[in-house]
């Protein structure tokens, strides 16, 4: 690290990025002492982290790593446990605990008994963050927690973070190498680049919109400006709503596509004036609650071209088409 200066404040999520080598991890490791710092000071709530004893110190920071880090000879319940049992608290407490826990991250009490093999890698992920909530620390470090897991289990994790972290308003610190888990997680980013010197320090659609030099645009990559919609609302998109026609109608529009939808009004898919016949793969996007990036990507799914608005229900609320979300993604980047 080379005069590495940056405040993680309370209640958020501030996450650290670059590429390998950039001093992510040691830095982490330096806020718990795993590794101490040469020089400069590390402050918890105003105290130097240098003079608490390192052991006391961690007990009091949540602590979530790559492969979850589980004993694998103790049970689950007893995984989770294991902080406050260092802490003195007695089995029962702990354990009623842990159970709270299981359930706080989304995993059936049930798998309380079994042991870590006995769960996927996404389970074993859950069971991690249940751990280093469990003595309820202020702080929480995360070091590349999702990084092993497939794509669909991470993107879960990550939505499961950002549920709980609305309840609980931890400090927590996150590494990862990925710039679109750093823009989804963070409430302040910090892009570090090779040698562990700070590039940058901003909110996600600030570090988007503004980037400081060349270092940090090429990090963000070529598709920064689609990565900015996801920051832009679908509140005030334009919508057809004479482009839907119920199951089992003949149709008789001029229209080259009609949404067919079925007797509830859920979207059953796209029907071609060329292939009648034919149902065609649609995309939605819930209107209000997800972003221009989700609408301009329920579009690319379908041959329409249009994506589909919905309500939190799945019902249809209307028809985004090629030409209003053009009106709308030049309006996002123009202004």
């Amino acid at each position: 690290m080379d005069d590495l200066s940056f405040e993680a404040p309370t209640g958020e999520i501030t996450v650290l990025v670059g590429p390998s080598g950039c001093g992510k991890t040691t830095s982490l490791r330096m806020i718990n002492r795993m590794i101490d710092a040469s020089e400069g000071r590390i402050l918890l709530d105003g105290v130097p982290v240098q003079g608490i004893d390192p052991p006391t110190l961690r007990r009091g920071i949540g602590y979530v790593i790559q492969q979850a880090g589980l004993f694998p000879h103790r049970k689950i319940v007893d995984n989770i446990a294991t902080v406050p049992y260092l802490l003195g608290w007695d089995r029962k407490k702990a354990r009623a605990r842990a159970m709270e826990l299981l359930e706080r991250v989304g995993l059936d009490p049930a798998l309380a008994g079994r042991y870590p093999f006995q769960l996927s890698g996404g389970q074993q992920q859950r069971v991690g963050v249940a751990r280093a909530l469990a003595a309820d620390p202020p702080v929480l470090l995360m070091d590349e927690p999702f990084s092993a897991v497939d794509p669909i289990v991470r993107t879960s994790l990550q939505d499961e973070l950002l549920r709980l972290q609305s309840e609980l308003n931890k400090t927590i610190v996150f590494v990862t190498h990925d710039i679109d888990e750093a823009i989804k997680l963070g409430d302040r980013v910090a892009v570090l680049r090779v040698g562990g010197r700070l590039a940058q320090l901003a909110d996600p659609k600030t570090l988007l919109a503004e980037p400081a030099d060349d270092f940090v645009r090429e990090f963000l990559g070529h598709d920064r400006g689609i990565r900015r919609l996801q920051f832009v609302s679908t509140e005030g998109l334009r919508l057809r709503t004479d482009l839907t026609v119920p199951e089992g109608s003949d149709g008789g529009s001029p229209e080259p596509w009609l949404l067919v939808v079925d007797g509830d009004g859920r979207p059953v898919g796209w029907r071609s004036a060329v292939r009648p016949g034919e149902l065609e793969p649609y995309g939605t996007f819930v209107r209000g609650r997800d972003s221009m990036r989700a609408a301009l990507d329920a579009a690319l799914l379908s041959p329409s071209g249009c994506s589909v608005a919905v309500d939190e229900q799945g019902k249809v609320v209307g028809v985004a088409t090629r030409d209003a979300l053009d009106r709308a993604l030049s309006e996002a980047v123009h202004g």
